[in-house]
């Protein structure tokens, strides 16, 4: 029990974002277990522990990756054609900050709103140096602001958290 108990804590004390659920819900599990003597109770805690922390999770990266979005998006529909900015985000905790730049590539418009396409860096680690990977978007203009309104090829920076 006890060396089920020393490798929950390694896990959680090593574990990153992906790992989170797996590891409470072991943790959840194993101590469930532990009070009950029933090996049942504490598989069936640990599995509840573990979805509810993924979705908790999931849910979190995905309000840091909107707020990345909207600000990106907002930023695009300000610009003329043709200009770069840089764009740069800091949440509470310190997850999912970034920064790079924004160059706006086109604008269209149809009867019902305009939208600019437009592409964006985002820099791994700060100075001249700092290795930057660029990605396409769009964002249209709605009633409440610029928003995001592309899903691809954006996937390949967000994952399918977008």
């Amino acid at each position: 029990m006890l060396a089920g108990a020393l490798c929950v804590g390694a896990a959680l004390s090593t574990s990153g974002c992906s790992s989170v659920g797996a590891a409470s819900g072991a943790a959840a599990g194993v101590a469930s277990g532990l009070v009950t003597s029933n090996p049942a109770v504490g598989i069936g805690v640990g599995i509840a522990v573990q979805a509810a922390t993924d979705e908790a999770v999931g849910r979190y990266m995905r309000n840091m990756h909107a707020d990345q979005q909207n600000l990106i998006a907002a930023l695009a529909g300000a610009m003329p054609v043709g200009e770069t900015r840089p764009w740069a985000i800091k949440h509470t905790l310190p997850i999912e900050n970034g920064h790079g730049q924004v160059r706006v590539t086109r604008a269209f418009g149809s009867a019902l709103t305009l939208c600019k396409e437009f592409v964006f860096s985002v820099q791994d680690g700060e100075g001249a140096k700092a290795h930057e990977d660029w990605y396409t978007a769009s964002a249209c203009q709605q009633d409440k602001g610029w928003k995001w309104a592309s899903a691809e090829p954006a996937v390949e920076r967000w994952g399918n958290l977008q």
